[in-house]
């Protein structure tokens, strides 16, 4: 019989799990001199099922190429590297990454590059296509002005700090040439609740996030899943970048965009007040006029920015700059 009767074999071994994990977390920790910086936003992941959930969200197939960002101590490094064809793994601290190196190293991994930099701070032309890229090989530091990062198409698997969500995003959504074609993300709930949102709650992450891609909730993380415990949830959020543009056939990274958002930046401009005022103010249009736009649009005039779905947003766009408004 067993010794913990009330307790279910698979819950014995998920915590088994849990506590090698953690264990071998601090072990590393102790062994690079690393101490946690919650200014930094490490927070190392200790659930092997949330793991799990990340690889099957990313949907991986042999010959895909990774840009990992947030690699930490490498636990998931290692199984990606396992799965894929090669993983490009950026890690911002430099025991980490040294960490890293000697994880792979040891474990006889070669499929894996390191880059130890910001990944802010990395020109976007380092996205673009080339002929250039990272020897598969490991690597401790390659200096920015010396490589192509990607030159084909990839898929982004990243634990984020969570004080650079909106600047990754804006990066790898609109700003590098070579986009990822997914990207599969640890965010804070609240603000992965903000992305997906729909017509009600949405904000201009939420417009901005689902111009270029379609986001997902996975599944929510608990903030015991990490070591040290955050003091917020977390949640696993994959996004699929749109292969078909939102405005025309034609759209590309260009003023099309530039003239949407400017619209989208006036519409949430003051978030509490109607959004004919603000459109009013913002393109110094007469009142009249407006609201005569936001009846054709099917908008009532008392909407507000955030009671708008991106179609009519779309709409509202295409209505206004037929009239040469933008």
């Amino acid at each position: 019989m067993s010794q913990y009767p009330n307790i279910p074999i698979s819950s014995l071994l998920l915590n088994v799990i849990y506590m090698n994990i953690l264990e071998h977390t601090k072990q590393l920790c102790a062994k690079h001199n690393i101490v946690p910086a919650r200014s930094k936003g490490q927070n190392f992941l200790i659930r092997e099922y949330i793991y799990e959930k990340i690889i099957a969200a990313a949907d991986l197939k042999s010959d895909d190429v990774i840009l990992e960002v947030g690699s930490g101590l490498g636990f998931l490094t290692e199984m990606l590297a396992r799965k894929v064809k090669q993983v490009i793994a950026v890690e911002v601290d430099d025991k980490l990454a040294g960490a890293l190196q000697m994880r792979l190293e040891k474990e006889g991994i070669e499929n894996v590059s390191i880059v130890n930099e910001n990944i802010l701070k990395i020109s976007n032309v380092k996205f673009q296509m080339s002929n250039q890229i990272p020897n598969p090989n490991v690597q401790k530091k390659i200096p920015d002005t010396k490589y192509q990062i990607l030159n084909t198409s990839y898929k982004v698997v990243a634990n984020l700090p969570y004080n650079i969500t909106s600047r990754f995003l804006r990066k790898f959504l609109s700003e590098v040439e070579n986009k990822p074609s997914e990207m599969t993300l640890m965010l804070q709930k609240e603000v992965a609740e903000r992305i997906c949102a729909r017509a009600g709650q949405m904000s201009l992450l939420a417009v901005s996030a689902q111009f270029y891609a379609a986001p997902k909730i996975i599944a929510r993380v608990p903030a015991d899943a990490f070591w040290p415990k955050p003091k917020v949830e977390s949640a696993i959020v994959h996004l699929s970048r749109l292969r078909h543009p939102l405005l025309s056939k034609e759209r590309g990274r260009g003023e099309v965009d530039e003239k949407f958002f400017k619209l989208v930046r006036i519409g949430f401009s003051a978030k509490r007040k109607q959004l004919q005022g603000n459109l009013t103010k913002g393109l110094k249009i007469k009142t009249e006029i407006i609201k005569k736009i936001l009846a054709d649009c099917g908008l009532a005039e008392t909407a507000r920015a955030q009671e708008l779905s991106l179609d009519d947003w779309r709409n509202l766009y295409f209505a206004l700059d037929s009239r040469n408004m933008l």
